[in-house]
């Protein structure tokens, strides 16, 4: 059958779910890429100013809350119909992204990431649940692929319709998500139209009490299974790894990183693109930096696809890791931007090889009688690598490598009293003025600290967190798989 033939399969609702994935994931990494630089950036630019450690729990927390959630709302839409939760989905989205900016403390941005949270377990499941419905054995394989290019297409275009948005405000940025998220309940209510559901008879049998403790109560038959506990357990550690792309990498590019060394190069090589990316300091922004990422997917994903196709999952997922980790982990060793591009080419490719081969493998392993059941408990790896991830962000690049914490330890050093950080004394304005009182102006402060403190042996942490769960991934196919 044909491509095109298998095209035209396809019904409108399949379409109009795809866009939707797109929307959404436009409105969630355009905010998501550069949520940890909100957090922790001096208020006088808009931010809010928090500790690493305090972005690490709001981070850590509300997204593992989030990846955990789809256990009760996928039943909730099974119930309630998939129509009526993405309607309730992009409400909470809409009104809590125009909301997130009138928020500055930290217990009221932790609670309201948590609501965002549930908006976005309501969604997740429900389009690709849409997908496999209306899809057939013939088709499903491309409908996967069409999704997740889906997926990658927003996520590369989110970042730079926020990054241009931030230079004029903070608040845009969550605005902008907003506005796309609401484009969704156009094509919600005049195209997309209720996949096939179950009968009234059939989903009234069971209250839905019953059916969440019906829900948990497979979940924990199928986690008395060791070896795919195990195995979960391992991915968290890949998970932990990975998330250091989002929590703490936007910061150590914004605290250490010299971007002007990249818009030099971008505007020898294409001066248009360098104004366009560019700040009116001559540097790139951090997100545009990140965004390679879902760049080199797009471009890559397809070579790389073929290529591990004729490995064994287990084989590719223990060398994605591990190249993975040396990548994201090289791109935290250095200040110089041009190699962090290249770095983060090293760490796509391992991204590539990795992350599609860990839902594969759990489907390969499972019982065929418990196919969906143990692919539903891949989120469990993604919610303990969010919560692992927001200890390592948070308190371990906290008194490792953050810039205010070794400048705060070097003013201690030398005897130096600096008012501390608060009300109209910000983040920059205590930077500077430990510059002026170190006799340094602010670049210097930046590398004698860099110097001196060696901020970027956190790279040796995120590289070794990867490392780590590549080499008990092996030992597990080695000694557990394939002696079983």
């Amino acid at each position: 059958m044909s491509i095109i033939t298998v095209l035209k399969r396809y019904p409108t609702t399949f379409w109009i779910a795809n866009m939707m994935e797109l929307f959404e994931r436009w409105a969630w990494y355009g905010f998501y890429i550069i949520f940890a630089l909100y957090l922790t950036g001096s208020t006088d630019e808009g931010a809010l100013g928090f500790s690493q450690t305090q972005k690490g729990l709001i981070m850590g927390i509300g997204t593992a809350f989030l990846y955990l959630l789809p256990i009760i709302t996928g039943a909730l839409s099974d119930r309630i119909g998939y129509r009526k939760t993405l309607y309730i989905a992009y409400t909470i989205y809409t009104i809590v992204f125009l909301l997130i900016p009138t928020f500055k403390s930290f217990n009221a941005v932790f609670v309201i990431y948590l609501l965002l949270a549930i908006g976005a377990a309501l969604f997740k499941p429900i389009i690709a649940a849409t997908v496999t419905k209306t899809t057939d054995a013939q088709s499903s394989s491309i409908g996967f692929g069409i999704f997740y290019m889906m997926v990658n297409i927003g996520g590369f275009i989110g970042p730079f319709v926020t990054g241009f948005v931030r230079k004029f405000s903070w608040d845009y940025v969550f605005y902008s998500s907003a506005a796309v998220i609401a484009l969704n309940f156009i094509l919600l209510t005049f195209f997309y139209k209720e996949p096939v559901q179950k009968s009234t008879d059939e989903k009234q049998r069971y209250t839905f009490s019953e059916q969440i403790r019906h829900i948990f109560g497979n979940i924990g038959n199928a986690l008395s299974d060791w070896r795919f506990a195990l195995f979960l357990v391992i991915i968290a550690g890949f998970w932990t790894m990975y998330m250091q792309f989002y929590m703490t990498l936007p910061v150590f590019i914004d605290q250490w990183v010299n971007t002007a060394l990249l818009y030099d190069f971008l505007n020898s090589a294409w001066p248009w693109l360098a104004h366009q990316l560019g700040t009116t300091e001559g540097t790139i922004p951090a997100e545009y930096i990140l965004n390679v990422d879902a760049g080199y997917i797009i471009l890559f994903q397809i070579a790389v696809s073929a290529i591990v196709m004729r490995y064994k999952p287990l084989s590719a997922m223990i060398a994605g890791i591990l190249i993975a980790s040396i990548g994201l982990g090289l791109s935290m060793a250095t200040q110089n931007s041009l190699f962090i591009v290249v770095a983060l080419l090293v760490f796509s490719i391992g991204e590539m090889m990795s992350s599609p081969k860990i839902t594969e493998y759990i489907g390969r392993i499972a019982p065929s009688d418990k196919t969906a059941l143990y692919i539903g408990c891949s989120y469990i790896p993604v919610a303990l690598g969010n919560l692992f991830a927001g200890i390592v962000s948070g308190n371990v690049y906290q008194n490792l490598s953050d810039k205010i914490t070794l400048t705060q330890k070097e003013a201690l050093a030398r005897n130096i009293d600096l008012p501390a950080i608060g009300g109209q004394f910000t983040k920059n304005e205590f930077f500077k003025t430990a510059a002026a009182r170190m006799n340094m102006n602010t670049g210097q402060l930046t590398q004698y600290l860099w110097d001196k403190y060696h901020p970027a042996s956190f790279w040796y942490v995120v590289a070794g967190i990867g490392i780590v769960a590549s080499a008990v991934l092996f030992f597990y196919d080695q000694f557990i798989i394939k002696r079983r």
